[in-house]
């Protein structure tokens, strides 16, 4: 509010956020945290933090096999199933469903990525029956109703044709299709017009007997729910599901195409700059390593050494606002990503400059105030991302999904303190080599072979 009786209140959920994040900041660390293992009567396992302060639990689910496995032609098919879910179940039309979680305050969604399908459901005690009965019916009684089912797709088709026309979706794209050709991860997630044109109700109702396995789902919950309501609560949930997941194998794939530069040409008056090389997976030892590595490199903002150069060297010139770096895990693999944009007539500039710092890096590793400063950053950061149930549950479910163990947390600061300097050289020497990097430019650089026209539209 403004001031006294002036202007809007805030709204209840803002407010019910606010409560809940200053809540949780409170807490102690080691209170925050424990973690416990839940089984049902029917052997369900899930990974619990208790909290009874406030009237709110929320609960993610994961089942293991994303969009990687969608059939050839028909990708988007993990992605449109999802958007469907809770667009009416059982005898609840897309309407009346939908009408009763925004009356009842709960938040049920569905996605799926490359490697899993997902959902999460957040409801206040009061309701949270209720919000159980509904997200069971989405998961054994999903209506695919043709209206809906036509609204989703028309909305899928409409974001892909608009995604045609960003520079950053087809850099980001046709770097997907040159370091992971031949593999699933090459392959769009989200489909193409004509394969989701081509996706089917029969094709919906196939995937979810497939993947909609006892044996591929991970649970994790938080909040104002005790261990024993949430174990009888799991076989309410899931207990209806198959034992098995059809079976399975996507393979091991490491970045290619090293060293190569695809140019897409288009008429804008800035290139896209997307640079990558083999990454490393979320469960690697040196994951952390890397993270440190990372950050230094171009990972921390105004902090690190790509942003300093790109934006220090070219504050005169107007080279760019500035250039970052992410490790970007998938359960198969990962990437080492750099990126950013500037005007045509400096892209070669800017990617000499960016080339630069990774053989510096590469060559010399990190400096003794760069090791401290990430390490600081990394642990410091990390209590300050978990302000709400919804993302502690979020939170489990990484540790799930990755097998970092239940004991993870209370691991956690040990594994970034004890990095040491010649640890982020070696990982350095392993990750940021500038020979291996690929680089995919999309606008008119000027100096470069035109080596692709822009990829083959959806």
């Amino acid at each position: 509010m403004r001031g006294p009786m002036r202007g809007p209140m805030m709204p209840f959920g803002r407010l019910f956020q606010l409560v809940a994040a200053l809540a949780l900041l409170a807490l102690p660390a080691k209170a925050a945290f424990q973690i416990q293992k839940v089984v049902s009567p029917g052997g369900i396992e899930a990974w619990l933090l208790e909290d009874h302060r406030i009237p709110l639990m929320s609960l993610n689910f994961t089942f293991r096999g994303g969009a990687a496995l969608d059939p050839a032609g028909k990708e988007g098919l993990a992605v449109m199933t999802a958007a469907l879910l809770n667009e009416g179940a059982g005898s609840l039309t897309a309407t009346v469903f939908q009408k009763e979680l925004a009356d009842k305050s709960i938040a049920l969604n569905y996605g799926a990525d490359f490697d899993n399908f997902s959902g999460s459901l957040k409801a206040l005690t009061r309701y949270r029956d209720r919000a159980f009965d509904m997200l069971a019916l989405t998961l054994t009684k999903p209506r695919f109703d043709p209206d809906a089912v036509e609204r989703v797709r028309n909305e899928m088709i409409t974001s892909i044709a608009t995604n045609i026309g960003s520079p950053n979706w087809i850099a980001r794209r046709t770097l997907m299709e040159t370091v992971f050709a031949g593999h699933p991860y090459a392959r769009p997630a989200n489909g193409t017009v004509a394969s989701v044109r081509a996706i089917g109700l029969a094709d919906m109702r196939q995937f979810l007997k497939n993947r909609f396995g006892r044996d591929q789902l991970l649970v994790t919950a938080a909040g104002d729910i005790t261990p024993a309501e949430l174990g009888a609560s799991l076989d309410r949930l899931f207990g209806g599901l198959p034992a098995k997941a059809a079976p399975f194998s996507i393979p091991e794939v490491s970045a290619e195409a090293a060293g190569k530069t695809v140019t897409v040409v288009r008429g804008t008056p800035q290139t896209i700059i997307t640079l990558a090389e083999a990454g490393m997976e979320r469960k690697d030892p040196d994951w952390f390593a890397g993270q440190i590595v990372n950050y230094a490199l171009g990972g921390g903002g105004f902090n690190s050494r790509l942003m300093e150069d790109v934006r220090g060297a070219g504050a005169k010139k107007g080279l760019s606002y500035g250039f970052s770096s992410a490790l970007t895990p998938y359960a198969h693999s990962g990437l080492m990503l750099a990126g950013g944009s500037t005007k045509n007539a400096t892209a070669a500039e800017v990617l000499d400059i960016v080339k630069t710092e990774f053989g510096k890096v590469h060559r010399d590793g990190i400096t003794e105030a760069e090791l401290r400063d990430a390490k600081i950053y990394i642990s410091g950061s990390f209590p300050l991302s978990l302000t709400s149930t919804e993302r502690l549950s979020a939170l489990l479910m990484q540790l799930r999904v990755n097998d970092l163990g239940i004991d993870y947390l209370d691991r956690r600061d040990g594994l970034i303190d004890a990095v040491t300097l010649d640890d982020a050289k070696r990982v350095s020497q392993r990750l940021l080599d500038p020979a291996k990097l690929t680089t995919i430019m999309v606008g008119q650089p000027q100096g470069f072979d035109k080596a692709a026209e822009a990829p083959a539209k959806p």
